[in-house]
């Protein structure tokens, strides 16, 4: 088809079907779900060999098409073409047109978030949203990551954005900065475009509480930052000694002076940091809606179901508005494996936390290092009115190498291997148990062994808290692996969606 035919189709108005013969002209691919006509203009995502493009056909040209830059194919006055690459300000200028693209606040709805390290996940995790009632938080990244990734928040955004509108997701997403410490994390992703923001204290954690004799716990509760607190130590010790709270029909507190005294030694410095990050993400947000997590999971010891209560119940008082906290449950959550631990036990703690949610009634509990965890999912689907957030992050890039083991094992095994001799320096900051001594070397593994190491234990935790240096390694100003393993995605992309669907229907189906 000629120029001349196209735009004899496209006198009466545009549709898919221009879109369709674009495409079969050029050799295109284009992603039918993304085709949207506004205001007598067409926009898709289209794919040449292995980049996409967004493209916008008008009959003219107008404020819309003026919005992006591109390429444009104006061969006559009487249609415009125009191809644009997925740049960051064709991003946002996407944004301003269709409201969709918006992240948004999820609030106590069930939520999954899926983190994407690579950038190239997100569309496959939309796919396995089918059946759930799930929301989805697809731009989910710690600031932790981004550095090991050398990737921006904006490029994390970006990602998220781009298969939103690939996809046609309607139905509303939200996009977590997750893993603050201070104001500046607030600002550069706030900035970005970020709706939910997780807050980290856990610096000010201090996890030796749980071992004070009564003399230093009075000494260390002594000396908190009370003005911070907008408290005193008698009104606190009026506030919780003696007490009963009675958090349920089967749930009674009773807080006595040494379980007084470590809540406030354990988490009296964090809960000041955290109203810290509230009140100036409130100030910097001039009315824009947020929504905050509160996250005290990766510290040493279990969250006692009185340490939950009174976390919540001070953040409450400081007025600190907060949509979801993760405590950190009995067991053992190591990152890309199952739960570790009693199942019976873990229900019965989890309810008792849920009771106290329940109590407050504005907040739901969050699973970080969700990754996994499928005989956890289980036994919180079996629980009626456990509203949930889901976190899981390495489990979708060990998705990505498991496409690389199908399609390019040669391209597997050299990461396989230099993952296997980085795993016992990199483990230090992961809470992993992975035995590289039960693992077999790159030479000892057949090509159709390759895909059982993603059923191992071992070798999953030793390509899971490697990703780092996988992605970002150079030899001289040539990355390692990354740009191997884009390409490898991006011509195999069919498969890892197909991967990425099956996988986080495992995830999802229990609590369907």
């Amino acid at each position: 088809m000629n120029i001349e035919e196209l735009i004899s189709f496209s006198k009466n108005n545009l549709s898919n079907q221009l879109i369709d013969l674009i495409i079969d002209e050029n050799n295109f691919k284009v992603y039918s779900k993304s085709i949207i006509n506004k205001e007598e203009t067409t926009f898709s995502i289209i794919k040449d060999n292995l980049e996409k493009f967004l493209l916008i056909v008008s009959q003219f040209e107008n404020q819309l098409t003026n919005k992006f830059d591109g390429e444009k194919i104006d061969n006559s006055k009487s249609l415009l073409i125009k191809i644009c690459k997925l740049t960051n300000n064709n991003r946002k200028a996407l944004q301003t047109i269709f409201d969709f693209t918006n992240p948004t606040t999820i609030g106590k709805n069930d939520s999954f978030g899926f983190g994407d390290r690579i950038g190239l996940a997100n569309a496959g995790h939309i796919r396995s949203l089918e059946k759930s009632i799930f929301k989805p938080i697809l731009a989910q990244q710690s600031i932790r990551e981004l550095t090991r990734t050398n990737r921006t928040a904006e490029e994390v955004m970006d990602a998220a954005v781009w298969a939103v509108f690939q996809e046609g997701y309607k139905n509303g997403f939200g996009a977590d900065a997750d893993h603050l410490k201070t104001t500046a994390d607030i600002d550069l992703t706030f900035n970005a475009g970020f709706t939910m923001f997780t807050f980290d204290p856990g610096e000010h954690v201090d996890n030796n509480a749980d071992h004070y004799d009564e003399n230093k716990l009075l000494s260390v509760v002594a000396n908190l930052p009370w003005k911070e607190l907008n408290d005193t130590f008698p009104s606190a010790e009026r506030r919780y000694l003696k007490k009963n709270f009675l958090i349920s029909e089967y749930l009674t507190l009773q807080v006595n002076e040494t379980e007084f005294l470590k809540a406030y030694a354990k988490y009296g410095k964090a809960i000041a940091h955290i109203k810290k990050l509230y009140e100036h993400l409130k100030n910097i947000s001039n009315g824009k809606p947020f929504e905050v997590e509160v996250s005290v999971d990766e510290t040493e010891s279990v969250t006692s179901i009185f340490e939950h209560f009174f976390f919540a119940n001070e953040l409450k008082r400081l007025n600190v508005e907060f949509v979801s906290l993760a405590p950190r449950f009995v067991g053992s959550f190591e990152k890309g494996i199952d739960y570790k631990g009693d199942l019976k036990l873990f229900e019965n703690e989890y309810r008792k936390h849920l009771a106290v949610t329940n109590y407050f009634g504005n907040y739901k509990i969050s699973l970080h290092s969700g990754s996994d965890k499928f005989s956890v999912y289980k036994v919180i689907g079996s629980i009626k009115g456990a509203n949930t957030h889901v976190k899981t992050a390495g489990t979708s890039y060990l998705e990505a190498l498991k496409v690389v083991a199908a399609k390019n094992p040669s391209l597997f095994r050299e990461i396989y291997d230099f993952s296997y001799g980085l795993y016992e320096t990199e483990k230090n900051s992961y809470h992993v148990s992975a035995d590289i001594s039960k693992l077999k070397k790159e030479n000892e593994i057949s090509d159709e062994e390759l895909l059982e190491l993603f059923s191992s234990n071992d070798a999953r935790q030793v390509l899971h808290v490697t990703f780092g240096k996988v992605l970002t390694e150079k030899n001289l100003n040539e990355f390692l692996f990354k740009e191997k393993i884009i390409d490898c995605l991006k011509e195999n992309e069919e498969t890892h969606y197909e991967f990425l669907y099956n996988h986080f229907r495992k995830h999802l189906e229990p609590f369907e």
